[in-house]
């Protein structure tokens, strides 16, 4: 080995380290007890309630959105409050509590909303959580972060973990959760262990995981159960969906597909979150072809009904998949 690598090794190290022991000086600086935290995160840990993801509904106004969700026996709404939303953040202070209490009407619940949250320093953020919490909203997913080409890794996880604590510290102050999803690509979260070395370090019960086991299989292939093993303690919601990969020419690409007609093996996905006692709210997301309702579009190009349908079929079959591993009375 020559000198240039042996220097090279030993910088990286020397970053590693200096990145652990930041994130470990932030998480012994925390004035939670541990079993405070432990309290907390089990407060989270509140039950499972099913909510439509309102993406998909976003050619409907509130009243019918949350009409057609109750009928077709959802718990809740997962409303989009982000830009292209079914609320648009800048009319969130009169437009969100109209959206849930169209939803509470029809006997339902807004257990989480999804937004383009990531920066802490934001008015606007922090506008939204505290409406979000006054509203008696518990959770919300956060916006991605991308990773900088121009910086290292260890650089670029510490970057996060700035973020994220401050993050964290908003959601204390507002009293919400704030949940970071596991995404398939190259953002940070993707490979579920750069998210996993953070909040583990970070160590806050009000920041956590929006854990997606759709991403988690596209990206672990056979691995995820143990990306899943680290997870679970930071689990806040829950989001599914099924996916199989498929030949298009040369290439390989991803098709999503309704829940059960893919390739996520849902069968151990369940027996895993039995075993972690994982009981959160969880949203569906419809992501394969509906006419233009999968990418939230206002204007669809078939049938509501068949929208609907489709929403209802893959509720009733997660509700199988519930029942049978016996995470639901």
């Amino acid at each position: 080995m020559d000198l240039s690598r042996k220097e090279f090794i030993k910088k990286s190290m020397l970053a590693t380290a200096g990145l652990s022991n930041g994130l470990t000086k932030y998480a012994n600086s925390r004035t939670h007890s541990g079993e405070e935290i432990i309290k907390l995160r089990q407060n989270r840990n509140s039950g499972i309630k099913i909510s439509v993801f309102s993406k998909h509904l976003q050619w409907m106004n509130y009243e019918e959105m949350a009409k057609a969700s109750a009928q077709m026996g959802f718990d809740g709404v997962d409303l989009t409050v982000r830009p292209g939303g079914h609320v648009l953040p800048e009319n969130a202070d009169t437009d969100l509590p109209k959206a849930v209490e169209a939803v509470r009407n029809q006997g339902l619940e807004v257990y989480t909303i999804s937004t383009a949250i990531a920066d802490p320093e934001d008015k606007s953020n922090k506008r939204l959580l505290e409406l979000a919490s006054q509203l008696g909203i518990k959770h919300y997913r956060m916006g991605w972060f991308n990773y900088d080409d121009q910086w290292s890794i260890a650089e670029n996880l510490n970057q996060f973990k700035i973020r994220l604590q401050k993050l964290a510290e908003l959601n204390e102050q507002y009293g919400i959760y704030g949940d970071y999803q596991n995404h398939s690509g190259t953002s940070f979260g993707a490979a579920v262990w750069d998210e996993w070395t953070v909040l583990h370090a970070i160590n806050s019960p009000w920041i956590g995981s929006q854990y997606d086991i759709r991403h988690a299989t596209v990206e672990g292939g056979q691995s995820w159960p143990v990306g899943l093993k680290a997870m679970h303690p930071y689990i806040g919601t829950l989001d599914i969906k099924d996916f199989h990969w498929g030949k298009a020419g040369d290439s390989w690409q991803i098709k999503n597909v309704p829940l059960g007609q893919g390739q996520v093996n849902f069968d151990q996905y369940f027996k895993l979150l039995k075993q972690y006692d994982v009981r959160v709210p969880i949203t569906i997301h419809n992501e394969y072809d509906l006419g233009g309702a999968q990418h939230g579009n206002s204007i669809i190009s078939i049938p509501g009904k068949q929208v609907l349908d489709a929403l209802q079929s893959d509720l009733m079959t997660l509700q199988k998949w519930l029942e049978k591993a016996q995470l639901v009375k």
